[in-house]
């Protein structure tokens, strides 16, 4: 499920800012926006245009998941990631071909 309040988006920037040592002034500049606009962004005071969003994401070197989706999201991720670890190439491109069949059947 896709993470709609701002401030926990805010939050998840502000976190993934801290690790990467940058503060907002820094950011902004490599996302090529205001460090008022960043700050606001950070503080869950308004929304970003998608532009915005992914030069930011480029910046802090994270990816649009990481801000949007919930833990259970992640959970799930996760999970999937860990039994495919354990799969040999065969059964991985396997794997992928049973997925991509799924999901072509839903449409």
């Amino acid at each position: 499920m896709l993470e709609k309040d701002l401030r926990k988006i805010g939050n998840r920037l502000y976190e993934a800012r801290k690790r990467k040592g940058m503060t907002q002034a820094q950011v902004a500049e490599a996302a090529e926006i205001s460090d008022r606009t960043f700050a606001d962004i950070e503080r869950g005071n308004v929304n970003m245009r998608v532009e915005t969003m992914a030069a930011i994401c480029g910046a802090l070197g994270i990816t649009p998941d990481e801000l949007f989706l919930t833990e259970d999201d992640k959970a799930d991720e996760t999970e999937i990631i860990r039994l495919l670890a354990d799969c040999t190439g065969k059964e991985k491109d396997t794997a992928l071909k049973l997925l991509q069949a799924y999901l072509s059947s839903l449409s």
